[in-house]
């Protein structure tokens, strides 16, 4: 059984005391290797009644905790001889970042911590938590110098990772840093095969939602709010998407009668924006069932026709008819390094060695698309990566194999690279054309 499936005895689903436990819970399947959103997926199956405010209690703790994971576990080594067991190790993660993002509620955040310890082991650590947490907080200006005088503590990334940032770029990875530890903006789409600018903004003004239009046509909202507020969500007038991720359909050069393949098409996002800027005949692959389902579930809801399959996309024998397409997105699988905001966890479940096995994909990948593609046909590599091993070498290493691959400018640029900043995340465009 899953360390989070477990019931938690004694704490009432409302109070702090259960939100930090069940995000301890969490953070410690991450440190055992388990992406948080597998870890999510068994935890709201097993508690599929836990009430919308607990559970915004309960993501709101364990992705701030794992925005700042690496600052915490300087602090407590500081403070304890030895780690604790799991769960107790995470709860006073989780229990740091709150005093660090509350120290209003210092007091609160105490006792419910330790309440929530005495429901574990027995509570014979209570003690311990109780006097771990008295001590950050009597100390916390000399451990907060200490922290800050720490590479992992200061910037909250593995050592491998601010390497390769500070290596790459010079002058502004402490700027990238801060954005991957941040929380994210929120964007929309608008689907204007059903709906329009004017009447859009019209219909949050009147939900009292303030929204801005950005230069690529994105709508960014001043606050994050739930998918329920938006008005038109549900009737497929707009979709949550990034404002970097709406340049893919844009950069395509779209025109009506196209036949164009999305290669890794899961959730569905950039398909159904690339269906909603032209009358293309679109084929959408991904190689897992399951996401692939979404791919689905978003075209319905934005009443969009298009053909989804399950296929690994270098295996041409088991989808392609041989037909070529005239475009192709290959939004390829990498280390996500660019959207870290989002997934937190990925920090610290990526090691330095994947960004080299993410690379080797992305060859497989290009070079298995590149058959497909029409003579005169352009193809859009995309990342949400901010690495150029997956990026700008990735590129210059397809170009070198392929001698009929021209690279096209991209705002006058060889490519774009798109970095994480207040309105967007990050995210890599290189487009390559087929020589006719």
């Amino acid at each position: 059984m899953s360390r989070q499936s477990a019931p938690v005895p004694r704490l009432p689903e409302d109070s702090l005391a259960y939100a930090l436990l069940t995000s301890a819970r969490l953070i410690a399947d991450v440190t055992t290797g388990q992406t948080l959103t597998e870890a999510l997926a068994v935890l709201w199956k097993s508690r599929p009644d836990t009430p919308a405010g607990t559970r915004g209690a309960i993501l709101d703790l364990t992705y701030g905790c794992l925005r700042d994971y690496g600052r915490q576990d300087f602090i407590l080594a500081k403070l304890l001889q030895k780690p604790l067991p799991e769960p107790l190790q995470s709860l006073l993660r989780v229990a740091l970042h709150r005093l660090g993002v509350r120290s209003d509620t210092a007091h609160t955040v105490v006792d419910q911590a330790v309440e929530a310890a005495s429901t574990l082991l027995a509570g014979k650590f209570k003690g311990v938590v109780n006097g771990v947490l008295r001590n950050a907080l009597r100390q916390s200006a000399d451990l907060e110098r200490a922290a800050d005088a720490d590479m992992v503590a200061e910037f909250r990334h593995p050592p491998w990772w601010i390497r390769r940032l500070r290596n790459q770029y010079p002058e502004s990875w402490r700027t990238i840093l801060a954005a991957g530890n941040t929380h994210p903006p929120m964007a929309l789409r608008i689907n204007r095969r059903r709906t329009t600018l004017r009447t859009t903004l019209e219909a949050f003004a009147a939900a009292d939602l303030p929204v801005g239009e950005l230069p690529n046509g994105a709508l960014l909202l001043e606050r994050p709010v739930p998918v329920t507020r938006i008005p038109g969500f549900a009737e497929g007038l707009l979709s949550v998407q990034d404002a970097g991720a709406q340049h893919a359909a844009r950069l395509l050069d779209l025109a009506d009668g196209q036949r164009v393949l999305d290669a890794c098409a899961a959730p569905g996002g950039k398909a159904a924006h690339i269906l909603e800027c032209a009358e293309v005949s679109l084929l959408a692959l991904d190689s897992d069932p399951q996401r692939a389902a979404r791919v689905t579930d978003n075209l319905t809801r934005l009443g969009l026709a298009g053909e989804v399959r399950t296929a690994d996309c270098r295996n041409l024998g088991r989808w392609w008819d041989g037909q070529p397409f005239d475009r192709i997105l290959a939004d390829v699988p990498c280390s996500a390094s660019g959207v870290v905001r989002r997934n937190p966890d990925i920090k610290w479940l990526r090691r330095s060695d994947d960004i080299a096995r993410f690379a080797a994909q992305q060859a497989e990948i290009l070079d298995a698309l590149w058959q497909v593609l029409a003579p005169g046909g352009k193809m859009l590599y995309a990342t949400c990566s901010v690495f150029a091993e997956e990026n700008q070498e990735q590129i210059a290493g397809f170009a070198g194999r392929h001698a009929d691959c021209r690279q096209l400018p991209i705002g006058g640029q060889p490519d774009c690279q798109y970095l994480p900043c207040a309105e967007h995340d990050g995210f890599f465009y290189a487009l390559l054309e087929k020589a006719a």
